[in-house]
């Protein structure tokens, strides 16, 4: 990804969790009240973000490819190619970023 220095520091912490597969660093970026939306399920807070994480995300050793800032700003999107064990396929991830913490992380097409 040619422009990930542009990104808030919190969104290059989420991406080089995904790249190490480091679930703890994955949900350490999150605000304590931080949540995912995935789709439009919600998993709000470091339980439930580890557990979704654990069976969907990092734990089906999800990988980007083809990454690239969508919309800059805050909220920041990044439009990526999903690859791993589980969803195969083109997103969208829009990261809200408050107190260079993930508020929340929202997934679409």
């Amino acid at each position: 990804m040619t422009d990930q220095d542009t990104l808030p520091t919190a969104v290059q912490r989420v991406l080089r969790a995904v790249d190490t597969h480091d679930a703890d660093a994955f949900v350490a970026s999150f605000a304590p009240d931080g949540y995912v939306d995935d789709w439009g399920r919600q998993f709000r807070g470091p339980d439930q973000i580890r557990s979704w994480s654990d069976s969907e995300f990092i734990g089906k050793r999800v990988t980007f490819t083809n990454t690239h800032i969508s919309t800059p700003g805050n909220p920041v999107t990044i439009a990526t190619t999903v690859g791993g064990n589980g969803y195969n396929g083109p997103s969208h991830f829009t990261f809200d970023i408050q107190n260079d913490q993930i508020a929340s992380m929202t997934i679409t097409a």
